[in-house]
């Protein structure tokens, strides 16, 4: 049995003037998000044997507002095809995990990750892979189980969504603004 976790990067800056979207950081609002969702997976209990994430500035920041709300720290493998990576690209990154990794953390982007779940789901998987096919917001977390032994055997419609946390889950003032 394997346990894949993806978390997508908190809420970034639009209005900061980098040059990069690369480089582009955290909001005030993300920050806080990424702290809630590490207080939240600490409460669950959640642990991971690997961890593997995209270099962009907002992702690096989310695991370190991440890491003080789960109280220890996050250290991904930071790998650069994390980047707003496609399905196929993470699934190829989740495939070459260790095989004695029995849980995965993967922490990057939309749609790459969105894909990923709706890819590794069966389309009848439910009302929780509804809501990813609806939305899958900023700092959300979805978990996914395989009945699997080696990562390599990983494949499409093989999954089964266990979980998916969306901050505002975790904090009402976390959810998205009204007019």
């Amino acid at each position: 049995m394997k346990t894949l976790t993806l978390l997508r990067h908190a809420k970034s800056g639009w209005d900061d003037p980098v040059a990069r979207d690369f480089d582009r950081p955290l909001n005030a609002k993300g920050r806080r998000a990424a702290k809630a969702m590490g207080r939240h997976m600490r409460t669950l209990g959640l642990a991971f044997d690997h961890v593997v994430a995209s270099p962009a500035t907002r992702v690096v920041e989310t695991l370190d507002e991440l890491s003080g709300g789960y109280g220890e720290t996050i250290a991904p493998a930071w790998d650069r095809r994390v980047y707003l990576a496609s399905a196929g690209m993470l699934l190829d990154v989740v495939r070459e995990t260790p095989a004695d990794a029995g849980l995965l953390l993967l922490v990057g982007h939309n749609p790459g990750l969105e894909d990923l779940v709706l890819l590794l789901v069966p389309d009848d998987g439910g009302a929780l892979r509804d809501e990813v096919e609806e939305k899958y917001p900023t700092a959300t977390l979805a978990e996914l189980t395989f009945d699997i032994d080696d990562w390599a055997d990983a494949a499409p419609a093989g999954a089964t969504l266990t979980r998916f946390v969306r901050p505002r889950d975790v904090d009402a003032a976390l959810g998205p603004e009204r007019d």
